[in-house]
């Protein structure tokens, strides 16, 4: 009988153990996630889980979600400013009933004397809109708007900034705060409250990142500044280092956000997000909607931004103090994000248009490169010529000699463009553009033709 039953304990562990081998959900994917990737599925899937009915603002669900937060921040290594459960402040909907929403807060400390009393924030939306209830066929039903990308999304990115942030510290010169405003839905209380009630030194603010709606990257990713100078030019100098991903400029505001209370305060404020997608203010705004691998560029984007904002020497001027003569002719070189209409090849201001339709149609990978297995990414600046012609062709970021010089052959080479605008005159327009050359993995070959 012992035998017996051994025998049956063994098969029993063997069974465990395949249990454990194959997994039943279907997910593998998972299996090749980065670190980054998994955090973000595991703050999104927390954040727009069906148990937190939406987080509306007031609600135990967006209570549960701060928490979170703080935790989160917490073990990131934050100094956190605010009590567990959020900084709460109170907002009267109507006569007699108020709700009590929250934000949550901390900061990482910058290591510069001079200018670690200087702070750059920021911030995401924590609350959405909650549930409603219809009838369907005579039965009371109970929709979620989960929220995933609106805005788990930018939490997500938020915190795993601030898990950067923290472990590069030493890099910062300013102090960054992170915060997750509640009740941004209600006409930005959060936001408000934060500048107005809980931090005494909002003058000690030089500029604010707001991440909102971050998750769908596959359609744009976009930056808004409010057309503020210094931010520009910021966007335009990063253009022209090695980026993942590259945000698009926009003159228009993508959607309203809590960036709007930094903005009546005078404080300059970047906005970041991925724009209008069709689940908007839906029930389908949920996690499957998310797209993790582009939302990991966008970090290191951002995260790249928000240090080059850190560690500026200028001040970052909410306005612009150099006034321009209405007569002005321009003779010099204006750069491609500062146009107020930016040059255009094939009908599009994108250059990944130039890159796609003109320089990888043309591009010859040169074979000497191919046999010493030379690979990287060339920087190309240029600049395009009033009558839309491009000159003046040269690398800003060499690779080797024989990428190079292909690299310009093939910019120098292109069609007219139409020129850039600025104040409605014509001007000549710099840009810097990334040209790729890549061997694939498995047969050494090169992605383009060899010549």
């Amino acid at each position: 009988m012992r035998r017996i039953l051994s025998a049956s304990a063994a098969i029993l562990m063997i069974c465990v153990q395949m249990a454990a081998q194959y997994r039943r959900d279907g997910v593998y994917g998972g299996l090749f996630d980065s670190e980054t990737v998994s955090s973000f599925k595991s703050h999104i899937g927390y954040i727009s889980s069906d148990d937190m009915e939406g987080r509306k603002a007031g609600s135990p669900g967006e209570e549960a979600v701060a928490s979170y937060v703080y935790r989160t921040l917490e073990d990131y290594g934050v100094e956190m400013l605010c009590p567990v459960t959020g900084d709460e402040f109170g907002i009267e909907v109507s006569p007699g009933d108020t709700l009590v929403s929250r934000n949550v807060y901390g900061f990482v400390q910058g290591y510069d004397k001079a200018l670690s009393g200087k702070y750059i924030v920021v911030g995401a939306r924590m609350d959405n809109l909650g549930t409603h209830e219809m009838t369907v066929d005579g039965q009371k039903v109970t929709q979620i708007y989960s929220g995933a990308n609106g805005n788990a999304s930018g939490l997500a990115m938020m915190m795993e900034l601030a898990r950067m942030v923290s472990t590069n510290s030493v890099a910062f010169r300013r102090s960054v705060i992170f915060v997750a405003f509640g009740a941004s839905s209600q006409t930005y209380a959060g936001a408000w409250y934060f500048l107005n009630r809980s931090f005494s030194d909002s003058d000690l603010i030089d500029a604010m990142v707001n991440l909102d709606m971050v998750g769908t990257g596959s359609s744009g990713f976009y930056v808004y500044t409010s057309s503020n100078t210094d931010l520009n030019t910021l966007v335009s100098q990063l253009s022209g280092e090695l980026q993942p991903i590259l945000p698009e400029l926009r003159s228009d505001e993508p959607y309203p956000s809590d960036h709007r209370a930094f903005y009546s305060k005078e404080i300059p404020s970047a906005y970041f997000t991925t724009g209008k997608y069709p689940e908007h203010n839906t029930p389908r705004d949920v996690s499957s909607i998310i797209d993790y691998d582009i939302m990991e560029k966008e970090l290191e984007y951002v995260y790249n931004y928000v240090e080059a904002l850190a560690n500026s020497d200028k001040e970052i001027s909410f306005r612009n103090t150099t006034e321009l003569p209405e007569s002005v002719t321009y003779d010099d070189v204006v750069a491609y994000y500062d146009c107020d209409y930016r040059p255009m090849f094939l009908n599009s201001t994108d250059p990944g248009q130039f890159l796609e339709k003109w320089v990888y149609q043309y591009l010859k990978y040169p074979r000497e490169a191919v046999e010493k297995g030379i690979q990287g990414t060339v920087h190309v600046n240029f600049i395009i010529d009033k009558d839309g012609k491009v000159t003046d062709v040269k690398v800003a970021r060499s690779v080797d000699p024989l990428l190079d010089e292909e690299a310009v052959r093939v910019v120098s080479a292109s069609p007219k463009w139409r020129p850039g605008r600025l104040r409605g005159q014509k001007v000549r327009t710099s840009m810097t553009i990334p040209v790729e050359f890549r061997l694939e993995k498995k047969s050494v070959r090169p992605k383009f033709g060899i010549r």
